[in-house]
């Protein structure tokens, strides 16, 4: 396989990858998949990382994603993981 061709794959997997954390963080069903809307969010998002709240701002979004991300890793007592 060509560099070019491996590098637009991981770009591809990359791209997927952020689009799954719109919907798992319910942004997608929150606007009714209502793509202006989301990309209005983004830029918003974008102007405050752009701010002089950056670094507390950050601080903030980091913690709750990373809650989301441990709650989701955390086995749930009384239910098991069958696949």
């Amino acid at each position: 396989m060509r560099t070019w061709q491996v590098e637009r794959r991981k770009r591809t997997r990359h791209l997927i990858e952020l689009g799954g954390l719109v919907v798992k963080a319910g942004i997608v069903d929150l606007t009714g998949d209502d793509r202006t809307t989301i990309l209005g969010a983004l830029i918003w998002i974008a102007e405050k990382l752009r701010g002089d709240q950056r670094e507390q701002t950050r601080a903030i979004w980091a913690a709750k994603g990373k809650q989301a991300f441990d709650m989701e890793t955390e086995p749930r007592a009384g239910l098991s993981r069958a696949k």
